[in-house]
């Protein structure tokens, strides 16, 4: 019979530019950040690569060649990208977006030139985010560069939280750094603050210092951050440079400090009750507020490594046998090098659909924070307005937001217009829906892009050969892997972020978003069968199966399985979870090129194979997002059961040899349907105990058989994505030096 030859698919021309990026992650309607980007670009591949390149990273004091680094920060406008414009600044509204773009830009050439940037935003940070009037004025100003005809010098900051040996990173709600009162006559109390700072970044250069400190005073109430600044009296010490083995062009230190400051240096001010100063924001309130977006930002600093890890390798790839006797122009040996085989080119996809995930996901975030921000603002003027203010009776209120936001969600097209309306209208309704959309975005950001992504960048150092490990690697790769161990326990390590995950994942609003966006993937994979959401809707509806399947078994012993203690438990879901986020994302991000990309002309002129090989890369990592889930919730479903043994119920689950006998007499076939036979002496197989059963769980069964045949045609994507990378067409050389 004959068949019908399909169309080959258009091939990729050249990497994904600058246009394209700007469609998928949502800035192309925003020039201020197109130029941005280009202005850290030109400080990242220009200063920042120089200083790589002159062996800079060799040394870990902070030199006077790292030094010129600030004021190539000030004059590019990345200093003064966390200003709003009253302030010195010159982007208006939220800029997580704006300060993730920063981030990516500068990670993509070195680490540590990019926590540099974002340490200053950092110390700012508290006071931004929960600071008095003043506070923010104040320190804005001295923070934003010099404007032209102004001389004076920024001021730069740091962010002290944790603790020295032995108390660093034990419990960030446990603080070693003491507050009390040292004079209280008739005005403004003076506080005495003592602090030992562990891990700072900045500290070698800063002239204020936003610190986590507790009361260590009947006259002062709980934690509070405070402002310390060089010129307070008392001790502002420094410390020595950290023995850093990564991010050696950011100055970090171990400070001490002993100073004596007003009790105005409380971040968001303090109230007086019976004698007693009672800051407005705990310690904990703050940095709640300040790491939920910054999180964000240090993630993507690890897609920036993954990404960037593409051209180098497919350069050394095909320039692998180059000046060999047998390699000579125009053979395949010669012009493709080691892409000849299948498994480089593989598992160089695997890199590259890898960093596309996690930059999707990053960059979702930093726009959801950005959308957020206002909300954020317009519901606590709401509640003040209400009368509605403290910890109980604000939850309270967010609770029937939240009941709310759910009823909206569920509603069908029937239901009335008039009050869908209503619902989607309100404020406290959109708040808290992507309120509980960026409480589990953030912490899967920064869990999955740099937990998930540093391994991944091993593999994108493995595919160097030799040349990965060497200070002359081209790219960077080395420092990069090296550094993203670091950015995998900035602001929390991984099991800080699990912990988090596992409380909000289980929010009822957030798992109702989350079975829309299962139907979401569904209907997309009705119209674009190739990305891959087929397989990831699948995978999906797994994971949700078996959170709800978990919240209500226990184990073997009788004991609850989701539970905090049960961290076994919680982390492997919240681990899955970051996969199955992290694919959506990317999907997403490809339909958008796909809808936006004609309308560019840039863009346009060979999007048909751009969009093939995005699509492909789609559903490999679409792909490996379904594995990984089954896997880990195919340990969890199971694996808390006992295995049966030889015991009087194991025998009930296994046929006896002389009934077995008598049912083949009248159904032939039967007996090689029994798992296990036990012989009329009580013989039975050489193995610890019958075969364990499906009893319970033939819905996770069934979900998993589905889940395996939506990974039809993944591999065919994979051998076209690999034919893609080994024709695509590269830039002479790196634009920054090697």
């Amino acid at each position: 019979m004959a068949t019908i030859a399909q169309p080959k698919p258009e091939i990729m021309r050249t990497l994904p530019g600058d246009a394209v990026r700007q469609i998928q992650w949502r800035f192309a309607d925003r020039y201020e950040l197109q130029m941005l980007v280009q202005s850290a670009r030109g400080v990242a591949r220009g200063p920042v690569a120089r200083l790589v390149a002159g062996g800079q990273r060799n040394s870990h004091e902070w030199t006077p060649e790292k030094n010129e680094l600030l004021a190539a920060f000030d004059n590019a406008g990345i200093t003064g990208v966390f200003m709003d414009p009253e302030h010195g600044g010159f982007i208006s509204g939220p800029k997580n977006l704006a300060l993730a773009l920063v981030a990516f830009e500068l990670a993509w050439v070195d680490g540590g030139a990019a926590t540099g940037s974002l340490a200053g935003c950092l110390a700012l940070a508290p006071i931004h985010e929960r600071g008095t009037p003043e506070q923010v004025a104040k320190y804005m100003a001295l923070a934003a560069p010099a404007m032209p005809g102004e001389d004076r010098k920024p001021w730069r900051g740091a962010f002290a939280l944790t603790e020295p040996i032995p108390y660093v990173g034990v419990d960030t709600g446990m603080l070693s750094g003491k507050l009390r009162v040292a004079e209280w006559n008739h005005g403004e109390p003076m506080l005495q603050v003592e602090k030992r700072g562990r891990f700072i970044t900045n500290i070698g250069f800063a002239n204020f210092v936003t610190a986590a400190v507790d009361s260590d005073d009947e006259r002062i109430k709980g934690s509070c951050m405070v402002i310390l600044e060089e010129g307070d009296p008392g001790v502002f010490d420094r410390g020595t440079p950290t023995k850093k083995l990564v991010h050696q062009l950011s100055s970090t230190g171990d400070p001490i400090f002993s100073l004596k400051i007003p009790a105005s240096r409380i971040v968001g001010g303090y109230t007086v009750k019976d004698g007693v100063i009672v800051p407005n924001y705990s310690h904990s309130e703050v940095i709640e507020a300040v790491f939920r977006r910054t999180r964000v930002t240090v993630g993507l600093m690890t897609s920036a490594k993954l990404l960037s890890a593409v051209e180098p390798v497919i350069r050394y790839q095909r320039g692998r046998f180059r000046g060999a006797e047998m390699a000579t122009p125009g053979t395949l040996r010669y012009e493709l090098g080691i892409q000849q085989r299948e498994d480089a080119l593989h598992r160089l996809v695997d890199v590259w659909a890898t960093g596309e995930a996690s930059a999707a996901l990053g960059f979702a975030a930093a726009r959801l924070f950005d959308e957020l921000d206002p909300l954020e603002r317009q519901k606590t003027e709401i509640l003040k307005q209400k009368g509605i203010q403290g910890g109980r009776a604000e939850m309270k209120a967010m609770r029937e937001a939240e009941s709310r936001a759910i009823q909206l969600l569920q509603m069908k097209e029937d239901d009335p217009r008039r009050k869908r309306a209503e619902l989607a209208n309100d404020p406290l309704i959109r708040f808290a829906v992507l309120d509980t959309q960026a409480n589990v975005l953030c912490p899967a950001t920064k869990l999955w892009n740099t937990g998930y992504g540093v391994n991944m960048m091993r593999e994108a150092v493995s595919l160097m050969g030799g040349y990965g490990i060497t200070e002359d690697c081209p790219g960077f790769l080395a420092n990069k892997w090296m550094d993203a161990q670091l950015e995998a326990t900035y602001e929390g390590p991984e099991a800080v972020q699990r912990r988090q995950l596992s409380i909000t994942m289980t929010n009822e609003l957030f798992l109702a978003q989350f079975r829309l966006w299962i139907k979401e993937m569904r209907q997309i994979a009705s119209e674009r069968p190739g990305t891959g959401a087929c397989t990831l809707s699948t995978a999906m509806g797994m994971w949700l199966w078996t959170l709800e399947h978990l919240q209500n078994s226990k184990d073997a012993n009788g004991d609850k399985l989701y539970s905090g203690p049960r961290q076994g438990v919680t982390f492997a879901l919240a681990d899955a979870l970051g996969h199955l986020l992290a694919s959506r994302c990317q999907i997403l991000d490809v339909i958008e090129l796909e809808k936006r990309g004609p309308d560019d002309a840039v863009v346009a002129e060979g999007l048909t194979g751009t969009l093939q090989f995005m699509t492909d890369l789609c559903h490999v990592q679409a792909a490996r997002a379904a594995g990984e889930v089954s896997r880990i919730c195919a340990e969890l479903v199971y694996g808390y059961n006992r295995h049966p043994a030889w015991d009087v119920e194991g025998y009930k689950a296994c046929f006896l040899s002389d009934e077995l006998e008598a049912y083949e007499s009248f159904a032939p076939g039967l007996g090689s349907c029994a798992p296990d036979v036990i012989g009329i002496n009580g013989s039975h197989p050489a193995k610890a105990g019958p075969c364990a059963g499906c009893a319970g769980s033939a819905d996770f069964l069934r979900i998993q058989n589905k889940l395996a045949t939506c990974l039809t045609g993944s591999r065919l994507a994979k051998d076209r994505a690999a034919e893609a990378v080994s024709k695509v067409m590269i830039p002479e050389a790196l634009d920054y030096p090697a």
